[in-house]
């Protein structure tokens, strides 16, 4: 008896049997298909309501449009998406975009106003993990409809629900995978129980972008294949082959026979290896994203300051990016990332068990404690995770190290049900010193049932009343100077308060690719676009 097969399965196998195909005598992936290996460990959902990380960022700027998109070589300019032209009000106070004509979903819908404004909506009312942001601004459930609307088929308006930086506002919706266009339509005929479409688009998409999904599974392979009639026109790549991949050495000896065409989160060790090779280039992108170690001051060892002080001193910083962080990331200390004009100098902590003991002896921990590490099971963080380790045992503490997928990491920090982590976030995908210090300090509700789950500061419990103040002073400030100056002002603070998440480094994406991979440019803010990629044969 023979089984009909769905198409979309069918044109899956189809893309694993070419890849198949290409063995090491052909030492060529297809040349209409970009085969990227990276981790899914992180990438837990496709809905961009819930769909947080960098992993997803990348995905969702292919298989989904935003209004406004940034530069990659120079972040801060703003460049046209869906909407081909915008106005910041005179007062300050609203965004008026006009979409441009012809832009169709993959349905073949036409792109709208309304799509747009129920896709920003769609995110307060769900009031998932990336709502947060959107909160931040003043948005509620309650108010979203009627501060972001569509005055007709190609006009929408976004009033702004309280005082802020328009600026800020646009690198949201040039970042955010919360800020993609959904087709309304397509996700309403997939609700169910009044979900929005929530349990659909886990897996599921309904863009606009360059390329449409075919299938997505979990921790083996994302294919998406060439939209022809998007507005940019085709892609030049005929399909995007994503696979989960997290040995290193997989992606190296993959790479060199020409198996995969784009490579990320390779350990070190494989990228010197194969910088010298003639077949592959190294292209190393600077994210605004940083690595951490976080505390959770919901346990009361780290609400103690000292604790949270000693935990600075017991960090080995230097050693740490001489040894681990090599093509991970950079040393960096500061909340508000490298390339800034707000950014001060590093604070220069250094590893100091002697200092560490006497804070630890101070707060009633003369001979240390027992305590937990969280980290995602690969590179860098295991390493950092281990490291730390080692110099907390120093101190008298002795910490057990548990791994595991994002879900397990994150999600416990998350429901605030943790002791330390070694992370990796903060705000850094638009280009201004609000966005990360709101990320890892900003906490304006710090009970449970606020659930500002994006706000890694609130997933900490370390809330601090006057870095609140400044921070929301900053972000209406008007004079360019004062405002750098009150942006300096809150780094001092949150190093004065012994803020629960510390930077040891600012993250460096190195990406391998094949030499006849052309037109790829990393984006500093993971919404890397492959609209524009070609293979040169």
């Amino acid at each position: 008896m023979k089984i009909a097969l769905p198409r979309r399965r069918l044109l899956a196998l189809a893309a694993c049997a070419s890849l198949l195909a290409a063995a090491p005598a052909r030492a060529a992936t297809p040349p209409d298909q970009l085969v990227i290996g990276f981790s899914m460990n992180n990438l837990l959902s496709l809905d961009p309501a819930n769909a947080t990380g960098l992993d997803v960022a990348e995905i969702a700027a292919n298989i989904y449009d935003a209004l406004v998109v940034l530069d990659p070589q120079n972040p801060q300019q703003v460049q046209p998406g869906l909407a081909e032209r915008w106005q910041i009000a005179p007062d300050g106070r609203s965004l008026r975009f006009t979409l441009r004509q012809g832009a169709k979903f993959h349905s073949g819908q036409p792109v709208t106003a309304e799509d747009a404004a129920w896709s920003l909506q769609r995110v307060l009312k769900l009031n998932l993990a990336l709502a947060t942001t959107w909160k931040s601004y003043g948005y509620t459930r309650d108010n979203v409809e009627k501060l972001i609307r569509a005055e007709d088929p190609q006009t929408l308006v976004i009033e702004f629900a309280e005082p802020t930086d328009p600026r800020m506002v646009l690198y949201t919706l040039a970042t955010s995978v919360s800020a993609v266009v959904l087709d309304r339509k397509t996700v309403l005929a997939n609700e169910k129980a009044g979900d929005l479409g929530a349990a659909w688009l886990i897996n599921h998409a309904a863009g606009s972008g360059p390329f449409k999904l075919d299938e997505w599974r979990a921790k083996e392979v994302l294919l998406a294949s060439r939209f022809d009639e998007h507005w940019r026109g085709p892609a030049k790549m005929r399909r995007i082959v994503w696979r989960h991949m997290t040995e290193s050495q997989s992606m190296r000896l993959m790479l060199d026979r020409g198996d995969l065409d784009v490579a990320t989160g390779m350990a070190p060790p494989d990228i010197e290896a194969l910088k010298s090779n003639p077949k592959v280039q190294v292209q190393a992108v600077q994210r605004g994203t940083l690595y951490y170690v976080a505390a959770s001051t919901k346990d009361p060892r780290f609400a103690d300051r000292r604790v949270r002080l000693a935990l600075r001193h017991l960090i080995d910083y230097e050693g740490l990016n001489r040894t681990v962080m090599p093509h991970y990331g950079v040393l960096h200390q500061r909340p508000v990332p490298i390339g800034l004009a707000a950014t001060l100098p590093g604070p220069g902590y250094r590893l100091d068990v002697a200092q560490a003991r006497k804070l630890l002896a101070e707060a009633g921990y003369p001979q240390g404690f027992k305590t937990t590490i969280r980290a995602v099971g690969e590179p860098p963080f295991t390493h950092i995770a281990t490291n730390l380790q080692a110099t907390l045992a120093q101190a008298g503490i002795e910490a057990s190290i548990v791994t595991g997928t994002g879900n397990l990491v994150y999600g416990a920090m998350r429901d605030r049900k943790f002791e330390i982590i070694v992370g990796r976030g903060g705000g850094g995908m638009e280009p201004h010193p609000h966005s990360s210090l709101r990320s890892l300090a900003y906490n304006p509700d710090n009970s449970d049932a606020a659930k500002l789950t994006n706000f890694q500061g609130w997933r900490t419990g370390f809330q601090s009343t006057a870095l609140n103040e400044l921070i929301d002073g900053a972000l209406l400030e008007k004079n360019e100077a004062r405002q750098l100056k009150m942006y300096q002002d809150a780094q001092r603070l949150y190093e004065q308060e012994v803020a629960a998440i510390q930077p040891i480094s600012q993250m460096v994406e190195t990406v391998l690719l094949r030499s006849d991979v052309k037109g790829y440019v990393g984006h500093p803010s993971a919404t890397t676009r492959l609209h524009g990629v070609s293979k040169q044969r």
